[in-house]
C-alpha cells in the first residue's frame, strides 16, 4: 500500500461515455476500488453513480471531493 501522505494521482475514467480525469490520493483510489468490488461493479460505474448523486446537490461539489465524501460516509455508515 502507498503511504497515506502521498500526492494525488490522476487517472482517466469514462463516465456516461465521456472521458474524465480525476485526481485522488492513493488511499482514496484504494478505497474506491474496494467499494466497487464490494458492490460488484466496475470502478467507472461506481464513479458514475456518485457523479449522478453529486449533481443533484445545490451547489454541486467537484467530482473528486464528492468521491472522497462518499467514501468517508460509506466507511462511517453515514
Amino acid at each position: 500500500m502507498t503511504p497515506p501522505y502521498h500526492p494525488p494521482v490522476k487517472r482517466s475514467l469514462a463516465i456516461h461515455g465521456h472521458k474524465t480525469s480525476i485526481s485522488l490520493e492513493p488511499v482514496f483510489w484504494d478505497m474506491l476500488k474496494d467499494a466497487a468490488v464490494r458492490e460488484g461493479v466496475a470502478m467507472a460505474q461506481l464513479v458514475a453513480r456518485i457523479d449522478g448523486e453529486r449533481i443533484k446537490a445545490d451547489p454541486a461539489p467537484g467530482l473528486a471531493g464528492a468521491i472522497r465524501v462518499w467514501l468517508v460516509a460509506q466507511s462511517t455508515g453515514k
